[in-house]
């Protein structure tokens, strides 16, 4: 069952990008590694607030941390 909202794909991909490991972008964020592997994992979620700090730290928008929108929805 997941109930959590953000793309935990795209958090990863970005992480990667940014040059970060799970460690520093953890640090940057103001959580564990633990916790950012379990977000990268879909295990985890992430707050709406911590959401506004991991778009801050990947210089992107939150919604580009959300899965896309389907067509048929």
């Amino acid at each position: 069952m997941k109930a959590h909202y953000q793309d935990p794909a795209q958090i990863r991909r970005r992480r990667i990008e940014a040059g970060l490991t799970q460690e520093s972008l953890g640090q940057r964020v103001g959580v564990t590694k633990s916790h950012i592997s379990g977000i990268e994992r879909g295990t985890a979620g992430a707050s709406a607030p911590m959401l506004l700090r991991l778009a801050d730290a990947f210089a992107c928008e939150v919604a580009d941390l959300m899965p896309p929108v389907s067509e048929s929805a």
